[in-house]
């Protein structure tokens, strides 16, 4: 099967006033359809910078990023993109905010009817059901991250881009999101991209998890987790070969983690 998404020798550089920064050099890597791949690495290595790019957000400097096998030139509509930060519009109830993508997507010509159907479905998958009409300042922090999860489902995109959803969450509360997560996905035939600082997480979700260099960005290390699914993201990591693939992953992570970046 033809890979959903290609990074072709992708480099990156950004400018901050007469200082060049290099965010990603020569990375080349595929996604597998319907694979969640976990994508680790230090701060500022580029993770975030290879999500932007799959969503159509930013042109790399050198090189080509291909989704569905065709080059990505402008925003990609086939995939929706959990930022670190909610972002839920603070003015509109769960239910409002879950029915955005709607109204952004301007070819979508679901019926209104269907539409808040389809939003109340996925309120009730993350586990909302009974607070559709709060609002976002009525929630706790775990509610607005379920509320933002709903929302990026609602219109079932083909592939799901997550940066660091879960980080500023207490650990219960991440175990909590992180099974919510892959109950949504298992089974879905859907693409997921996750990055996270937490190898612990990458290991308990992908299929794959990819190290990255400290910057500009490189890939140090493709590793294809081999853990039996569905998983049980709390008992799952006291498997010996759980913490066989996280000695091999930190071995790798651990090489940048105290030096300096390059900028």
């Amino acid at each position: 099967m033809a890979p959903i998404l290609e990074f072709r020798s992708v480099s990156k550089v950004f400018f901050k006033g007469d200082t060049r920064i290099h965010a990603l050099r020569n990375v080349s890597t595929e996604v597998e359809q319907g694979e969640l791949l976990a994508i680790v690495g230090p701060s500022g290595c580029g993770k975030s910078t290879l999500l932007n790019l799959a969503a159509g957000l930013m042109e790399p400097g050198l090189g080509e990023v291909y989704y569905d096998g065709k080059p990505i030139s402008g925003v990609n509509s086939h995939v929706s993109y959990v930022t670190q930060r909610d972002n839920l519009l603070p003015w509109r109830t769960v239910e409002d905010n879950v029915l955005l993508p709607f109204e952004l997507k301007t070819r979508s010509r679901m019926p209104v009817g269907e539409r808040k159907e389809r939003a109340q479905k996925y309120i009730d998958v993350v586990g909302l059901k009974g607070f559709e009409k709060h609002y976002p300042a009525e929630l706790s922090g775990g509610m607005r991250k379920r509320a933002q999860l709903a929302r990026s489902l609602v219109y079932e995109p083909d592939t799901l881009l997550m940066d660091e959803p879960f980080g500023a969450l207490d650990a219960q509360l991440r175990l909590v999101l992180q099974a919510e997560l892959l109950k949504t996905w298992e089974g879905s035939g859907k693409t997921l991209i996750f990055v996270t600082h937490d190898l612990t997480e990458a290991i308990s979700l992908a299929d794959r998890v990819i190290v990255m260099s400290t910057r500009p960005g490189r890939i140090r290390i493709i590793e294809r987790i081999e853990l039996p699914r569905p998983r049980d993201v709390f008992s799952i990591r006291f498997l010996p070969e759980f913490g066989q693939y996280f000695e091999r992953l930190w071995a790798s992570l651990k090489e940048d983690m105290h030096q300096g970046a390059d900028v």
